[in-house]
C-alpha cells in the first residue's frame, strides 16, 4: 500500500506543475463537487485534444487550433493537481492511477507532429480516459444520494460528448466513412440529443443554469444541421470550420452549466450538514416557528 501512494504521489509530480495548487475544501460536499468536476474536465479536454489534432491535420485555422491545444492540456494537468487530493483514498486509487498514466501517454501523443497513426491513437486514449474518468467519477458520485450530483457529472460528459462528435464529424468529413465511424457518429448524437434534454427537463435547474442550457441548444441546432449535411454530395466548404467553431462555443456554455451545478451541489451539502432546527424554529430564519 505503501508503494501504491509512493507510485501516486511521483506521478502526480510528473504531471502537475507544481505552481498549480489546489482550491481548498470546505466540506465533503464541496470535495465530491470539485472532484466530480476535475474528473469531468480530463475527460473533456482529452476528447478536445482529440478533435484538435484531426483540425490540425486538416489545417483549420492553424494558429487557434495551436492556442486551443495548449489550453486544452493546461486545463487537463489543473484538474489532475485538484484530483491530487483523492490520491489516499483506496476506493478511487486504481482509477485515477490509470486516468493519469493514460493521460501521460496522450500529452506525449499530442506533442508529436500530425499522422494519421497518431490521430488514431489519440483518439483511442481520449476514448480509455473517458471510460475510466466516468468510473471514477461514479465512485465520487455514489458518496451522496443528491440528484444535482447526477446533473453535475451528466452535464460534463454531454460537453465531452460535444467534442467526440466533432472529432468523428471532422474525420468523416476528411473521408473517413466506414461503416465504423458512421455508427458511433450517429451514436454519439443520439447520447447528445438524449443528455441535454435530461439536462433541459431536470427539476433542479435554476434560472440561470435553463438560460444556459437555451445557449446550448441554440447552438447544437448549427452543430446538427451540419451533420445533416455530410450525407450530401456537395457539402458546405465553410463546414468543417463550422462545426470546429460550434463544438468549441457548446463547451464554453456547458463548462458554465457544470459550474452551477457545482455550485448547487456544494450548497446543498452544506444545507444538509447544518444543525437540526431547536426549540421549534422554522429552519429557514431561525425564529421560533408559528402555527398554521
Amino acid at each position: 500500500m505503501k508503494l501504491l501512494h509512493f507510485l501516486m504521489l511521483a506521478l502526480l509530480t510528473c504531471v502537475v506543475p507544481a505552481a498549480v495548487a489546489a482550491p481548498p475544501a470546505t466540506g465533503r460536499a464541496a470535495e465530491i463537487s470539485d472532484g466530480v468536476v476535475a474528473v469531468g474536465t480530463l475527460r473533456l479536454q482529452a476528447h478536445r485534444l482529440a478533435k484538435l489534432r484531426v483540425q490540425r491535420g486538416l489545417g483549420l485555422a492553424p494558429a487557434t487550433t495551436e492556442r486551443d491545444e495548449r489550453q486544452a492540456i493546461d486545463a487537463a494537468e489543473a484538474a489532475l493537481a485538484r484530483l491530487g487530493r483523492l490520491a489516499r483514498q483506496a476506493a478511487v486509487q486504481r482509477s485515477l492511477l490509470r486516468c493519469i498514466a493514460l493521460w501521460r501517454e496522450l500529452r506525449a501523443a499530442a506533442g508529436n507532429p500530425p499522422a494519421a497513426a497518431g490521430t488514431e491513437r489519440i483518439a483511442q486514449l481520449a476514448e480509455e480516459i473517458g471510460l475510466q474518468s466516468g468510473r471514477l467519477a461514479l465512485q465520487l458520485e455514489g458518496e451522496t444520494e443528491s440528484p444535482v450530483g447526477r446533473l453535475l457529472d451528466q452535464s460534463s460528459r454531454l460537453n465531452m460528448l460535444s467534442q467526440r462528435l466533432a472529432r468523428l464529424y471532422l474525420q468523416a468529413l476528411a473521408g473517413d466513412r466506414s461503416a465504423g465511424r458512421l455508427v458511433d457518429l450517429e451514436q454519439t448524437r443520439r447520447e447528445f440529443v438524449a443528455g441535454l434534454l435530461e439536462l433541459e427537463s431536470a427539476p433542479d435547474n435554476s434560472r440561470a443554469t435553463r438560460e444556459a442550457l437555451a445557449l446550448a441548444r441554440n447552438q447544437w441546432v448549427f452543430f446538427d444541421a451540419a451533420l445533416d449535411r455530410l450525407q450530401q454530395q456537395r457539402s458546405d466548404p465553410r463546414a468543417p470550420l463550422n462545426v470546429a467553431t460550434t463544438s468549441e462555443r457548446i463547451r464554453e456554455v456547458l463548462e458554465v452549466v457544470t459550474t452551477q451545478y457545482a455550485e448547487q451541489f456544494a450548497a446543498r451539502g452544506r444545507l444538509d450538514a447544518s444543525p437540526e432546527p431547536r426549540n421549534g424554529s422554522d429552519g429557514r430564519t431561525g425564529r421560533p416557528s408559528v402555527a398554521k
